[in-house]
């Protein structure tokens, strides 16, 4: 790991101010530390957020679920606001890493980092999130951009995701048996207007998939899945599985998911 200046700030105005060159924000470290060391990454700069209050803390109306940035997946997990109004979320959260890297990541780092088999990005397109920011406001279908890319700016930071409240939901996923990344995660939810499914792990970026929408918009059960084509064409095909074991494995969560909804 290269030498890096470390920094805190105490409101995002601050932090965003201190996002010059080669600095990046810090909440809790569970990619960006191992990234370092790996000599992945480099930066100047380290900018603690964890000591900014209003990137905390988790609301809930009867329409959205909003979780500040710096809430942890552990925090997630066990909330009763998030229990109650997303359930889902709460079983994704409680499925990440270990117990370390859930009582330190948090869910700002993992949508901002957006790792190609993280859990979170695939809640925020089937939940037709809004990531707010120091600026604006990013609907979560023009967030996730490409392989550990983004729609965030130089300086921006991201201060809470908006979650639309479902009327039913579940997130199914085959885990890597040593990270518990997904090698395949399906995120089904059903909406009063429609169904959105988002699948992680199995390609370069999260990414919706419109057959399986269509499918269970006409028929919200396990059997319309099994009338679904899902091409193996740009999957992800590595030494835990091919292209055409995920493409299989896409349907079987989705068809998990459904039940379990």
């Amino acid at each position: 790991m290269k030498n890096f200046n470390f920094k805190s700030a105490t409101n995002a105005k601050e932090a965003a101010k201190m996002a010059a060159g080669r600095a990046t924000f810090l909440a809790g470290g569970m990619s960006l530390l191992p990234a370092m060391k790996l000599r992945l990454a480099a930066y100047s700069d380290l900018i603690n957020i964890k000591k900014i209050k209003n990137l905390s803390g988790i609301k809930v109306s009867s329409k959205s679920l909003r979780i500040g940035a710096t809430a942890t997946h552990a925090e997630v997990a066990s909330s009763k606001e998030v229990g109650k109004s997303i359930p889902s979320l709460a079983v994704l959260a409680d499925g990440i890493g270990d117990p370390q890297v859930r009582n330190r990541g948090t869910i700002g780092g993992s949508i901002a980092n957006n790792d190609p088999a993280a859990d979170y990005p695939s809640a925020c397109l089937a939940l037709n999130a809004i990531i707010h920011t120091n600026s604006r406001k990013i609907p979560a279908n023009n967030f996730f951009k490409g392989t550990f890319e983004t729609a965030l700016k130089k300086g921006e930071l991201i201060t809470s995701i908006e979650f639309e409240v479902p009327e039913r939901a579940s997130y199914a996923k085959l885990p890597n048996p040593a990270s518990r990344y997904a090698i395949v995660g399906v995120y089904v939810a059903k909406f009063k207007k429609e169904v959105r499914v988002a699948v992680t792990g199995a390609g370069s970026s999260v990414f919706r998939s419109k057959e399986l929408e269509s499918a269970l918009s006409s028929n919200f059960s396990p059997s319309a899945v099994d009338q679904v084509n899902i091409s193996s064409n740009e999957l992800n095909s590595d030494i835990h599985a091919s292209a055409e074991y995920r493409a299989h494995m896409i349907k079987i969560m989705a068809k998990r998911a459904v039940s379990n909804c």
